[in-house]
Parts: structure tokens; C-alpha cells; sequence
């Protein structure tokens, strides 16, 4: 196999549109959020409401006519909403909300699908000055419970098949719920107890103005891993909508004519920022479909939908290559220019596949539930190390601590491994756990916010993930990052996907196992598992290599997407697994 090279450079003037971050450093030296205001028309004191910001502007202008969100159901049938309608249906739905009597402040969930209900509901809640708190429509009963309770949900917007067979025997353990608006299916009848969401929506009036809410009211609660115990209630603020819109500008180069695709579902904190905020934003077109991963579908919207902006997650990339070259021969992208991902760090590989396969490297980026909004990318303009996360964004100061008890030391060395922190003050950050000040504290100490990431910064500037301080491998004194492990057992052609671990050893503390899914056509067996070992001491040396490797058909994931290691680390010791419906993950 031959080497690639380190870096993948990038194409001065072959750009198909002129990217916004075009000069890195002097747009980070004359970077403000107070400029990033003004671009969107909002001035120091004044009142700042995302979905105002994200529909009702355009609706007074002439993209008013133009498509926001292109619906594409789970039988392939397209709706298309323009500005000036989706606004029309967001005061609509803020009205609701005001004649049901929903105090400011007060929380609406949505557990719905990827239809354009869900976008509606989320707008006019945020229009309203509610706080709007989507769902993961695959939660079984408890994580609901669970997420309503810890939330004091007021209102709960979900669809008549999702309330029967997921909430229907949990909202009366929920005393803060006052009201549940239902989605019939064609001519049913809202269930007993219940509100007709359509019934609502047609007698609503679309005239009341949007909530002149401050920058620091709260507008989103987004639920991160509760991998280690409950799930963690993130709070985040109208101001919000800064970061969205500028990361939508430099990290995903949105520009006024694109036709963008985010495959997250509003169901975790990128469908909701990226999904549907950050594109409204800009007043960009949005693709939003309704079905499940299919690599098939998946190749033909983007052909079909002139999809330009293409922003995924490392696990649907994955899948993608374990399809095959095929059907994207089979689907053209003549428009496509630009793709992202994130969730979970992306493989060297995958960008490569990108690169080999769309036309141009995938290029990922970095960020959290807590942060609101990338933090990290590689950018349309900047050269690529595959396996890193990029470099900071304008108005972010990062840096590799080393923390004990609460100071916290800057490590300013290159390549030394400690802990991704940020300086806080960015208008994403959230703004605290709920019901949970203690655990909040401790994010932050010797004035930086601490993610809780081990990585590493180059000389260059670049980041590379390690992993999560609990997931790192202790092996004979050794510290080891499972990404750096599964990214060059990938390298081979025949593996779609790897998880690493470490599990007891008498001599070494921990011995690095890794399990391995096969792409499609190839067969496990002793001589494929010698060359992966093989492969992995010559690239990582004997002491960080694995020392087994088990073949899976899959590998277990959360709802969100990202390998469970923890649960192969369970399965490997015995241990029991637990209810492992609350193992959802976060971004």
C-alpha cells in the first residue's frame, strides 16, 4: 500500500465559489462578534430573537420567495416552503403557543420525524420566546421520561404514531406537562387527552410580532450523553444564533445561492444548529429527508437536489465506503463542492475516500454539545492533515492544558497530549446544566472551559483528537488514543470500521484489543488478521498496536451514531450492559 502524504494542499483559485475564510490569519486578527452582529443587523443593546433573525428578515425582503426547506418524504414525494411561508407558519405556531397560555421562558419539546411540522414548531417556539428542546424520534419511553422530567417540559409536540407507541404511558409521570399537540395521520382523531396540532394551526392568526427577547434569554436545551449516569440538560441562549451564523459562514462556506444538506436529525444539538438554524441564517435552500440512511437514496438526493454544502457524520461516511465505488459512479454531483462531517473524529481514510470518490477531501471539524457550534474546523481554504480536526475558528482561543485539582497549566509545547480547552466568552456556550450548578462549575477552571478531549496541537497550529479522558488506554505506562488505533487499522481495504480498547492485563495494566467490521466482499480469517497486526506495528510501533483483533459483523453504536466502546469493553469483561437506551451520546 503505498504512503499518502501528510497533508492535502489546497487549490488556490479552483474554487467553484470564493470562500468566505480566504485569509486565515488576517481574518482571525480582525475578527469580533460584534461585527458578526452587525452582518446580521443587530446592534449592541438591542433585541435578538434566532428565529426572527433565521425567517421573519428574509420574509420582508425578496428572498421571501424563495425555498427554505426542501421536504423530501420517506416515499421520495418533494415539498417545497418558501421564507415567506415558513414565517407565515412560525407566528402561527407562536400563537398557539399564546393562546394555550405558555409563559415565556417555558419549554416546548418536539418528537417528531424529519418533516417540515418539526421546523415549524421549533421556529415559532423560539419565535415565541419559549425554550425549545427537540427529541431523537427513535427514544424509547424512558429516555423520554427521563428527558421531559428533567426539563419541566410544558408542551409536547409529537406526531399520533410516535405518541401511542413511545410517550402515551409516560406523560402522566410528567406533572409540569400541561399540553400535547398531536399530528393525525389523514383523517384520524387527536387520542383522548390530547390536542389536534392542524386543528391549531388552522385557526391561528399570523400577525403577532416576534418576542423581543435579549441576547442572554434562553432559547435551546439540548440533552448530552448520559453514558455516565442521567443525561445532562444544556442550556443555551438566543445569542446563539452569532455562532451559527458565522461557523455556518467560515466552517461550511454558506453562501446566499447554495443548496445545503445536514443529515443530523434535530434530534441531537448539529440538527438543530446546522440543521436548521445556521442555513435559515444564511438564507440558503435546505434538503431535509424524512427516511433513513440509504447509500442509494443518499447518492441521489444529492445528485437530484443540486445539493452544493453537503455536512454529515463520520459514521454515514463509513457506510458509504463500505457500499462501494458504484453507486456514487451511478449518481453524478456536478454541484457539489464542498462536504463536512462531524460527531466523532474522521478517519485519515475517509477523507481520503472523499477525495478519491466525491472530488474533493471530507473535512471535519470540532465541537461539543456544550460548546453550541464548531470550534474547530478545516476550512474551504486551508491545506488538510488527514486525521486532524483543523484549526481554531475566528473568535475562539484554544489551547492543551494539563489540569490537577484546579489549576490548570498551559502546555505550549508542540505535540504534547493533554486536555482540548477553550477560553470562554464565544455566544454559543451554554449557559449552564440544568438543575445541575455544581456539575456546570466544574467544567471551568484557571479561566478556561475544559471539554474533557485529549488532544494534541502541532507546529502548525493543527488539533488531533486522542480520545476522551475515559476511553484512553493506560498500556505499560503508555497513554493510547483509540482513534489513532482504529484510523490505521482502516487504512487496509478490507475494514469498513474498527473499535478500540483496552482490556485487563497482568503485565501491562491494559492490553489494546481491537474489533473489526469487514467491508462487503471481503472474508475474516487468521491471514487477514496477521496483515492488520502486522499493519499495525509497523505504523504504530509494538508497544501501541493491538495485540488481538475479533472480526463483528457490526460494531454497537449510540442513537447518535458513535462506536460505543464502552459497551464493547462490557461485553469483552462480562459486565453487564445495562438499560443501554440511555447510552444515546450527545454531538
Amino acid at each position: 500500500m503505498a504512503e499518502r502524504p501528510a497533508v492535502i494542499r489546497k487549490e488556490v483559485g479552483k474554487w467553484a465559489v470564493e470562500p468566505h475564510l480566504k485569509d486565515y490569519e488576517r481574518t482571525v486578527g480582525e475578527f469580533s462578534w460584534e461585527a458578526i452582529a452587525g452582518e446580521l443587523g443587530r446592534g449592541p443593546g438591542t433585541a435578538l430573537n434566532m428565529a426572527w433573525l433565521a425567517v421573519d428578515r428574509w420574509a420582508r425582503t425578496p428572498r421571501a420567495n424563495r425555498t427554505a426547506l426542501r421536504a423530501i418524504g420517506r416515499e421520495g414525494h418533494v415539498t417545497e416552503i418558501t421564507y415567506g411561508n415558513l414565517a407565515t407558519q412560525a407566528a402561527k405556531f407562536a400563537d398557539v403557543l399564546q393562546t394555550l397560555g405558555v409563559g415565556r421562558g417555558e419549554r416546548v419539546f418536539l418528537l417528531l420525524g424529519r418533516t417540515p411540522e418539526l421546523y415549524v414548531a421549533a421556529l415559532g417556539a423560539l419565535r415565541y420566546g419559549a425554550v425549545v428542546s427537540p427529541l431523537f424520534s427513535a427514544f424509547g419511553p424512558e429516555p423520554l421520561r427521563t428527558r421531559l422530567t428533567l426539563g419541566d417540559a410544558r408542551v409536547l409536540v409529537t406526531t399520533d404514531s410516535l405518541f401511542r407507541r413511545r410517550a402515551q404511558g409516560i406523560v402522566s409521570q410528567v406533572p409540569s406537562l400541561k399540553h400535547i399537540l398531536v399530528l393525525t395521520e389523514g383523517e384520524g382523531v387527536a387520542p383522548p387527552g390530547t390536542l389536534d396540532y392542524r386543528a391549531l394551526m388552522s385557526r391561528a392568526s399570523a400577525e403577532g410580532a416576534a418576542a423581543a427577547t435579549a441576547p442572554e434569554d434562553p432559547a435551546l436545551l439540548h440533552f448530552t450523553s448520559g453514558t455516565t449516569g442521567r443525561p445532562k440538560g444544556a442550556l443555551h441562549v438566543h445569542a446563539a444564533a452569532l455562532m451559527h451564523y458565522m461557523t455556518g459562514k467560515y466552517a461550511l462556506d454558506l453562501h446566499s445561492e447554495d443548496i445545503f444538506w445536514c443529515t443530523a436529525d434535530p434530534g441531537w444539538v448539529t440538527g438543530t444548529s446546522y440543521g436548521i438554524l445556521a442555513p435559515l441564517l444564511h438564507g440558503v435552500t435546505s434538503v431535509v429527508d424524512e427516511a433513513d440512511f440509504d447509500a442509494e437514496r443518499w447518492y441521489r438526493i444529492l445528485s437530484e437536489q443540486r445539493v452544493t454544502v453537503w455536512y454529515t457524520a463520520p459514521t454515514a461516511i463509513r457506510m458509504l465506503m463500505k457500499a462501494g465505488a458504484e453507486p456514487a459512479r451511478r449518481h453524478p454531483r456536478p454541484a457539489l463542492r464542498f462536504t463536512a462531517s462531524v460527531g466523532e473524529p474522521l478517519n485519515p481514510e475517509a477523507v481520503w475516500w472523499g477525495l478519491e470518490t466525491l472530488g474533493f477531501p471530507i473535512h471535519d471539524n470540532w465541537w461539543q454539545t456544550e460548546t453550541g457550534g464548531i470550534v474547530i474546523g478545516n476550512c474551504l481554504s486551508q491545506d488538510i492533515k488527514p486525521g486532524s480536526m483543523g484549526r481554531p475558528l475566528p473568535g475562539f482561543r484554544t489551547a492543551i492544558v494539563r489540569r490537577e485539582r484546579d489549576r490548570v497549566e498551559v502546555i505550549d509545547t508542540p505535540d504534547v497530549e493533554g486536555e482540548l480547552a477553550i477560553a470562554p466568552g464565544w455566544p454559543s456556550m451554554f449557559r449552564g446544566y440544568l438543575h445541575e450548578e455544581e456539575r456546570y462549575r466544574k467544567c471551568f477552571a484557571g479561566g478556561w472551559y475544559l471539554s474533557g478531549d485529549l488532544a494534541r496541537r502541532d507546529a502548525d497550529g493543527y488539533y488531533w483528537f486522542v480520545g476522551r479522558a475515559d476511553d484512553v488506554i493506560k498500556s505499560s505506562g503508555h497513554l493510547i488514543g483509540p482513534f489513532e488505533v482504529e484510523s490505521v487499522l482502516m487504512e487496509d481495504p478490507a475494514v469498513a470500521e474498527a473499535g478500540v480498547i483496552g482490556v485487563p492485563d497482568p503485565m501491562a495494566g491494559e492490553m489494546v484489543k481491537a474489533f473489526v467490521s469487514l467491508k462487503t466482499g471481503f472474508t475474516a480469517g487468521e491471514e487477514l488478521r496477521n496483515r492488520l497486526l502486522a499493519l499495525a506495528r509497523k505504523r504504530l510501533g509494538a508497544a501501541i498496536a493491538p495485540k488481538q483483533i475479533d472480526f463483528v459483523a457490526t460494531l454497537p453504536r449510540t442513537r447518535s451514531g458513535k462506536i460505543m466502546r464502552r459497551l464493547l469493553k462490557a461485553r469483552e469483561l462480562g459486565l453487564p450492559e445495562g438499560d443501554t437506551s440511555m447510552l444515546e451520546g450527545g454531538s
